[in-house]
């Protein structure tokens, strides 16, 4: 009789070939899932795969918005969300009206309401806000996608921040009509805007928000307000501009230089004063700071021609004196009325003039005395060619207020548009005698060759700095 084997199998022995076999499952599954993920493209990255399992290079994720090429999700759910509120703010309308309605029912059912009434009420209070949200849905602008498969999206990504119609016409690229490159050497013309206008979307809009052919509001103010703001450039406008409505002929360039122009060919609606006599530096009211003095042709008069006792004012003709024939035009970047220009003018040397409209009709001034303004900020590049002017004189603006990065720009600018042997005219820059050091290395980093250069006292704690200096050749 045989004897069983079971008890020659120990519990640990089966356990032990219980866990040989669960391994090598273990290893077989796994090596046939690596196969399968290799396979796949996990760890080759072919480039069907790729398109399948890994997201486009078109789409990245910026400042807490889904970005794809050209299209901002986030404006596209703003939109949606501006228009749920008007029809939710329309609905609430109605339905309180409705409601004080039921609680005035016995006074209602006594009073009568006329159909001029009923139509306008229907026109303002549920058509006009109907039609906004409908207009507002419409202009949603959808990303067109090229191609099936790996598609770019090309959608203006400014397009879905505003809603103004006029905005977005202006912002929209315009493609060439003949569907060839245009002189520029491009397939489509695209209108500017400054980056800032986003941040200033009421505003624009506002700015914006006309009828065509129509006449603008005279809101020049608001239009400087925003550029000052960093919404620069601003879109061009299809209204009219208005005008003095009693306009008068300018002067002659003979007269206009120094004398004051006539009041009727400003509007005054924005200004504090109302005629050039009150903007007089006697008035306290005049509302303005800068540049106090400037609508006084007198005292105008004396500025660079009269010898003064203070080493930091340089007269015209002796910077003239230095390179005699070779000053024709240039830019004068400051606050002013134009008389640097007319100065120069004189002596056959063309000057535009920077002007903005701080308080005073600055700009109206420069133009009715014959010479050229130029309405800009700080905040935008130079609209003038590389090495194209043979001077730059600045005064009363460029001062120690300014933050020492965004003067230094604004110098690389000037040296950009300043021709090879033009000067530099700095011109009473003041600041505190701490920060001395730091612009005079703003100044002197260009290894300009000095003419003039003088610092003189302006109070126990600021000083004055003129200089004269003229860019190098740099013959590279």
């Amino acid at each position: 009789m045989k004897r069983s084997c079971l008890p020659k199998c120990r519990p640990s022995r089966i356990l032990g070939w219980l866990q040989l076999v669960l391994g090598g499952l273990v290893i077989i599954v796994s090596i046939s899932s690596l196969f399968r993920f290799y396979s796949a493209g996990f760890f080759m990255h072919h480039e069907d795969i790729c398109r399948q399992f890994y997201p486009p290079k078109t789409d990245f994720y910026v400042a807490n918005k889904y970005v794809y090429e050209g299209f901002d999700i986030t404006a596209l759910s703003d939109r949606v969300g501006e228009v749920l509120n008007k029809m939710e703010s329309l609905q609430q309308k109605l339905e309180l009206v409705v409601q004080q309605m039921e609680k005035n029912k016995e006074v209602l059912d006594k009073t009568s309401i006329t159909k001029s009434e009923h139509k306008k009420y229907l026109e303002e209070e549920v058509i006009r806000p109907l039609y906004e949200a409908h207009i507002a849905l419409r202009q949603i602008r959808l990303p067109k996608l090229e191609g099936l498969t790996n598609s770019t999206v090309i959608e203006d990504p400014l397009i879905n921040n505003f809603v103004t119609e006029e905005i977005r016409k202006y912002i929209t690229p315009k493609e060439n009509r003949v569907g060839k490159i245009n002189i520029y050497g491009t397939e489509r013309i695209f209108n500017t805007i400054g980056h800032s206008c986003v941040l200033y979307k009421k505003e624009l809009e506002q700015y914006m928000d006309y009828d065509i052919g129509s006449y603008c509001d005279d809101d020049w103010n608001l239009a400087q307000k925003l550029m000052l703001n960093g919404c620069d450039p601003l879109p061009r406008r299809r209204c009219l501009t208005r005008a003095s409505k009693v306009y008068q002929k300018p002067y002659p360039i003979h007269e206009s230089l120094w004398k004051l122009p006539d009041d009727r060919n400003v509007r005054w609606g924005n200004y504090q004063c109302r005629n050039f006599q009150c903007l007089s530096s006697k008035n306290p009211k005049r509302g303005y700071s800068k540049c106090t003095g400037c609508f006084e042709m007198e005292k105008e008069k004396l500025k660079w021609v009269t010898n003064s006792s203070l080493p930091i004012d340089f007269l015209i003709s002796d910077v003239l004196a230095i390179k005699p024939g070779e000053v024709r035009i240039g830019l004068d970047f400051g606050v002013g009325t134009g008389s640097f220009a007319a100065r120069m003018r004189e002596r056959n040397v063309t000057i535009i003039s920077t002007a903005l409209n701080l308080g005073a009709p600055f700009n109206e001034m420069i133009a009715l005395r014959g010479l050229i303004p130029l309405h800009v900020t700080l905040n935008q590049r130079l609209p003038f060619f590389d090495n194209t002017m043979d001077l730059i004189h600045t005064a009363g603006f460029l001062n120690g207020w300014i933050d020492l990065l965004l003067m230094d720009f604004i110098l690389f600018d000037w040296d950009r548009i300043l021709r090879p042997g033009g000067l530099l005219w700095i011109d009473r820059f003041f600041c505190k005698r701490s920060d001395l050091d730091d612009f005079m290395y703003m100044f002197l980093q260009f290894r300009y060759k000095k003419y003039k250069w003088a610092i003189s006292p302006k109070s126990k704690d600021e000083v004055y700095l003129s200089a004269l200096l003229e860019k190098p050749p740099r013959a590279i």
